[in-house]
């Protein structure tokens, strides 16, 4: 039998096809590349498309897999080709094989459409899941689950090695070989370590947000998956096989909560390895491959089975996560998950260490536990207040409302800043370009493309002449404001520079990156002045208090730290979210501290001795980017939950929500008059806000 591939085929099944070069049907080439000859269909359920079995011709008429895409968007392409792009890298027996030469390949039909292909090695033998039903969804054993985590911990360190992730294990896609041997498929959802966070590729949600029901992680829902991910699925699939039951069977939404181990006959032991690996947070995972094979080998001692030495191939790869290949995206181990709801619990906690220098970050520091009762501590979700007179202080802010929105990014914008005159605003995006508008006018003055990764953060300085960027290209560019020229490009991060800020004299840049340090550096020289260590996930962002003389940090590892600018000396560490910190801002009197988490949550804190003041709970899902008004009266937060949210910054009263973006806002600044709002979204967008007069 020959089948044709063509998508508007009447017959594609034609029984004159077997022996001919043509389809009798309609036209189109059997003989793709002229070598391969489709014989049968293995599913049309993929998300990329049709799978056929395919003969490739000559003496043994070799037997393999094709995938088909018919779809000419150029970032699907793309996606598609990354599977025969990540594969052809590989000879291991756990990865399929793919032809360097004919691994993907266009093909035309008669009528003239254009079909991507990848032609792979058949893998003989059923999936995980297959086979597990085969079994009468009976749980493997320890021993099995031993050798097989160690059989998928070595293809994963080849693929980690090679700065790539698979992004989608779960059963289906882990096939067994007849001689015992596991293989991982469908590297179609793979990604390149070094654009981790282009989490947008310009075709939706459904392209670059990967997910697996049961087995994708929190992070890779929000579009922010990591190398850690896969660590998440492997222990997804691992309660599947250990249990005979699907994951979500466990899954309580209601107190979000996962239990599992009471369905597992297993040891204690093993039992905390596979919820170490579904820990909620990234950092709380294996640091990375190499570690995750060493607990592996150190499980299988314990549990008294036969230590096996690592194959040579896995060993070489160890050199190059040894050397830093991978090592620097985590360096927190171990833990225990919190989950993103509970975020009343914590008792906030301030560790001081005044005389610590940057770099010394072990030696204990002294904890004070800051008493809530001379405010309070939570402030529930306050119904808008309509009319100036109900609100606790006339805020300028109250009855702003949309003037202007401003189309001309392609994709996400992911900040957004207004120089001190209050005439210019510009703005960052993941579509790696900077732009500059008049902020009265709306009308754009130009484009900046020099960043060839997104732009995560932009500033202003004082004096309004420069512009600083800070991108996933791992560099921060520093521009002219005025014509828009290049001065300089700094380089001294080794992964995406995630804030920038300016110190009030304008004299010092400081930058925070997903290397979990912070730089400070000269701004007239581009001189590295300090690395700061501390953080034990990415720096999220960072403020400078208006004196100067104090800068905050924000941090994945749910915590914020406070430095002397001049020193670096840590001065302490506040601890209270329970989950990333992604925005800090400072009130222009220098007394107040507004921190906004994705635990969904804002708050605010006394900086001189680190107290927390109150937490506000009003947004229902991450808060994304925080502002404080030029009065110090207001504060104004952006999230996910594609709101802005205007609050008094004195009583925590929630003022107003304002509704307008379709989708996230992932940043807000507020004009120096007080008067203008402007909001950055997902949905490709800024918005101008002006108080209605």
């Amino acid at each position: 039998m020959s089948l044709c591939i063509n998508p508007t085929c009447p017959k594609p099944d034609h029984s004159q096809n077997t022996n001919n070069r043509h389809c009798q049907s309609c036209g189109s080439d059997l003989l793709l590349q002229g070598r391969y000859r489709v014989m049968r269909l293995l599913s049309d359920k993929s998300g990329f498309g049709k799978i056929y079995t395919a003969e490739e011709q000559g003496i043994s008429k070799i037997l393999k897999v094709l995938k088909e895409y018919f779809n000419n968007e150029p970032k699907v392409v793309e996606l598609f080709q990354q599977e025969a792009k990540v594969l052809e890298q590989f000879q291991h027996p756990g990865i399929p094989k793919v032809d360097g030469v004919d691994g993907y390949f266009p093909y035309q039909t008669r009528n003239g459409l254009i079909l991507h292909c990848i032609v792979m090695e058949k893998i003989e033998g059923p999936n995980l899941e297959e086979w597990l039903q085969q079994q009468g969804n009976h749980p493997i054993s320890e021993r099995q689950a031993i050798a097989w985590l160690k059989q998928l911990a070595e293809i994963l360190h080849l693929v980690h090695g090679k700065q790539y992730f698979h992004r989608d294990i779960k059963p289906p896609n882990i096939m067994l070989r007849p001689n015992g041997q596991l293989v991982l498929i469908d590297f179609g959802t793979a990604r390149e370590a070094t654009y981790t966070y282009l989490a947008k590729v310009g075709v939706g949600k459904r392209i670059t947000a990967i997910v697996s029901a049961g087995y994708t992680p929190p992070e890779q829902q929000n579009f922010q998956a990591v190398p850690q991910s896969d660590f998440f699925a492997l222990g997804r699939t691992f309660v599947h096989l250990l249990t005979g039951q699907y994951p979500l069977n466990f899954y309580d939404s209601h107190n979000d909560v996962f239990r599992w181990r009471q369905a597992a006959n297993i040891s204690p032991s093993l039992a905390d390895f596979i919820d170490n690996l579904m820990a909620r947070r990234p950092g709380d995972r294996p640091l990375n491959t190499q570690v995750l094979l060493q607990r592996i080998e150190e499980l299988a001692q314990k549990l008294g089975k036969r230590k096996t030495n690592l194959p040579l191939s896995v060993a070489a790869g160890l050199l190059l996560v040894l050397g830093g290949g991978i090592g620097f995206w985590f360096s927190k181990v171990g833990g225990s998950s919190v989950s993103p709801r509970d975020v009343s619990s914590p008792t906030p906690v301030v560790k001081s260490s005044p005389s610590s220098s940057p770099r010394d970050v072990s030696s204990p520091s002294p904890v004070v536990t800051s008493s809530p009762s001379s405010s309070p501590s939570v402030v529930r979700s306050v119904a808008p207040i309509s009319s100036p007179s109900s609100s606790a202080s006339g805020s300028s802010l109250e009855n702003v409302s949309i003037v202007k929105t401003l189309t001309g990014h392609s994709d996400w914008v992911f900040s957004v800043a207004i120089s001190p005159d209050g005439q210019t605003l510009v703005s960052g995006s993941i579509d790696n370009t900077i732009k500059i508008w008049n902020l009265a006018t709306g009308i754009l003055i130009r484009t900046l493309s020099g960043h060839s990764s997104l732009v995560d953060s932009v500033a202003i300085s004082p004096d309004g002449q420069t512009l600083v960027s800070g991108s996933w290209d791992n560099t921060i560019k520093i521009w002219n404001l005025a014509t828009g020229n290049l001065i300089r490009t700094l380089e001294g991060h080794s992964y995406s520079v995630t804030s920038v800020a300016i110190s009030p004299d304008g004299q010092t840049l400081v930058s925070g990156s997903n290397d979990n340090t912070i730089k400070i550096w000269n701004l007239a020289t581009g001189n590295l002045i300090r690395t700061l260590e501390g953080h034990s996930h990415w720096v999220y962002s960072v403020a400078i208090s208006p004196d100067g003389q104090t800068l905050v940090s924000g941090s994945a590892d749910d915590t914020i730290k406070i430095w002397n600018l001049a020193t670096g000396n840590l001065i302490r560490t506040l601890e209270g979210h329970s989950n990333y910190v992604r925005s800090v801002a400072i009130s222009p009197d220098g007394q107040t501290l507004v921190s906004g988490s994705w635990d969904k949550t804002i708050k605010i804190w006394n900086l001189a001795t680190g107290n927390l003041i109150r937490t506000l709970s009003g947004h229902s899902a991450e808060v994304y980017s925080v502002a404080i008004s030029p009065d110090g009266q207001t504060l104004v937060s952006g999230s996910y939950d594609k709101t802005i949210k205007i609050w008094n910054l004195a009583t925590g009263n929630l003022i107003r929500t304002l509704s307008g973006h379709s989708e996230s806002v992932t940043s807000v600044a507020i004009n120096p008059d007080g008067q203008t709002l402007v909001s950055g979204s997902r949905d490709k967008t800024i918005k101008i806000w002006r108080v209605s007069r």
